[in-house]
């Protein structure tokens, strides 16, 4: 008899769960990015807030939390209470590279957090001010080899995505350049624009709207193949033999997060993801939707942790 009253109680809150699930959300959602305006991560929560904000007539607001490589809003975001209304949009470098860069890191990516999807991926691509003397990346390369220590780059900060872009570049070209960083990828694009540096190598949604409007040039992209996007921009690894780069962009929740909400919250990316008109916006952008299963996304981000530990000991980056 108890037996089939434990049965039935289960049972019960299985039901529970699963009307809960379905019911959510009832009100406002909550992302945090933890880079400033302007930049892909940015860019990225947005429209896909667009289209989760049609599927579920309830807002989702974006708080942007800029600062130390993304580090000052992963460490909010790991204070958030876990009830299914507040989650995080980091960059692939906030939860698997700012661990070996930062001596002291305010959040722990593998036990405040658990993994919900990961959105997109896209390619940096390698650019100069419209006004550079360099036309072509051979001619960057020659320049700053020729002057070891006087040219810059700037990113969205240490640690950041398109600082470690930066840094695998810098490592495999074999040049001697100095780090500039910026607080977001947004502002180190206007500081690019305004000559204040030399190159950078930001995510290409971010920089396409620039080259687009003849602000920057673009001289390589960090794929294995010509990107559609930006068509006559050659791979940087036909120069810089084998580089490849890319990044990614995903959500991520609170750890205590309820495990329906979490797969209620997956299973609506995945079908804004496949939304022709959603496809075509990402593509646009030089990114391509991706909406792996938590699962999925866990291993990936473990995978890479190894490979970007590597490059921050090569680079001897960090921060104290």
């Amino acid at each position: 008899m108890k037996l089939a009253k434990l049965v039935v109680f289960a049972a019960g809150l299985l039901v529970a769960a699963s009307a809960g699930a379905q019911s959510w959300p009832q009100k406002p959602v909550r992302f945090i990015v933890p880079f400033s305006p302007g930049g892909a991560t940015d860019i990225s929560a947005r429209l896909l807030s667009q289209k989760l904000t049609e599927m579920w007539g309830q807002q989702i607001v974006i708080e942007n939390r800029g600062g130390a490589g993304g580090g000052v809003g992963a460490a909010e975001a790991a204070r958030m209470t876990p009830d299914g209304y507040n989650f995080f949009f980091p960059s692939g470098s906030v939860m698997t590279a700012n661990q070996h860069i930062y001596a002291k890191l305010n959040y722990n990516p593998e036990k405040d957090f658990v993994p919900v999807t990961n959105v997109v991926s896209g390619p940096q691509v390698l650019v100069v001010p419209a006004s550079s003397p360099y036309k072509t990346l051979a001619d960057l390369l020659a320049a700053v080899r020729a002057n070891p220590g006087k040219f810059t780059f700037g990113h969205a900060g240490i640690g950041s995505q398109i600082h470690l872009a930066a840094e695998n570049f810098v490592y495999q070209a074999k040049l001697n350049a100095i780090s500039v960083p910026y607080k977001g990828e947004g502002p180190a694009l206007a500081g690019l624009v305004g000559g204040e540096t030399t190159f950078m190598l930001p995510n290409m949604a971010a920089a396409i709207g620039h080259v687009n409007a003849g602000r920057l040039r673009a001289l390589g992209v960090t794929s294995a193949a010509e990107a559609p996007q930006m068509p006559g921009v050659a791979p940087i690894g036909k120069t810089v033999k084998g580089f490849v780069n890319s990044g990614w962009f995903g959500i991520v929740a609170p750890t205590g997060t309820p495990r329906e909400i979490i797969d209620r919250l997956y299973g609506d990316v995945r079908k804004a993801l496949d939304d022709t008109q959603m496809k075509a916006r990402f593509y646009a952008m030089g990114l391509t939707p991706v909406g792996n299963t938590p699962a999925q996304m866990a291993k990936a981000m473990k995978e890479e942790t190894k490979l970007w530990a590597t490059v921050v000991r090569e680079r001897k980056i960090s921060v104290k």
